[in-house]
């Protein structure tokens, strides 16, 4: 019976394909073959430290070089531009979650192609206040690191931070007040505080814009003795 039925899942598979994210096209998998070389397999430079794009061959961004945030590099998988963002808001929003393993096969991919990749010693994903994860029933953060820490070999410590104090949406906060609104945002659960000491810390996000979010909790893992903070990003967007 066991059989009989995972071959007639096999076949109706196969009589009603998905539909490509993006193009709504037939295939087998969440992005078709084209869409993601057309728009997410590119490559470009970027700051080593917050992954803004660069046009030329320095290894820092004006902004880092003027500001250095907590944390210490940074990784994406692509830009946070369009059709690109539609994926993100469909995962975060929509509860699509078959796109978060996607997200974490581009970013192994992209931190796998380059040759100075410094692998951390664990991944914590950004955490959700506990409102707006009752809300949102998931925390889109924790369903990328998942995939991402299976793909990458790191231990994943899904517990490692806690979001102390819920804060507005940085989409609806005025620029100049992104930093305050996640001042003192995180800390590390009392019960991992000795696993920071010393440690290589991955951060793993959706999205990265101003990069307060990552940087205030990044604040709060150095405070608790990390020695090194890197960021991955499933897209980065570009600045204005």
């Amino acid at each position: 019976m066991a059989i009989n039925s995972l071959f007639c899942l096999a076949v109706l598979g196969s009589l009603l394909p998905a539909q490509c994210a993006l193009c709504a096209g037939s295939c087998r998998a969440i992005v078709c073959q084209p869409c993601r070389r057309q728009y997410l397999e590119h490559r470009r430079r970027r700051c080593r430290q917050c992954a803004n794009p660069l046009d030329d061959t320095a290894l820092l961004c004006g902004r880092c070089l003027r500001r250095p945030p907590a944390y210490d590099a940074t990784w994406t998988a692509a830009d946070y531009a369009a059709p690109v963002d539609q994926l993100l808001l469909q995962l975060k929003f929509g509860a699509r979650l078959a796109l978060a393993p996607l997200f974490a096969q581009l970013l192994a991919q992209a931190v796998q192609h380059e040759g100075d990749w410094d692998a951390p010693q664990m991944l914590c994903p950004v955490p959700l206040g506990p409102g707006r994860l009752v809300e949102r029933g998931y925390n889109q953060a924790l369903e990328i690191a998942r995939p991402l820490a299976r793909r990458l070999d790191i231990v994943l410590q899904p517990r490692l931070a806690l979001r102390v104090r819920e804060t507005r949406a940085q989409s609806g906060v005025a620029p100049r007040e992104r930093r305050a609104n996640l001042a003192q945002a995180f800390m590390v659960a009392p019960q991992h505080a000795g696993h920071v000491l010393g440690r290589h810390v991955g951060i793993v996000d959706d999205v990265m814009s101003s990069g307060h979010t990552v940087h205030a909790l990044a604040v709060a893992l150095k405070r608790e003795g990390a020695r090194k903070v890197t960021v991955l990003v499933a897209a980065r967007t570009p600045p204005r």
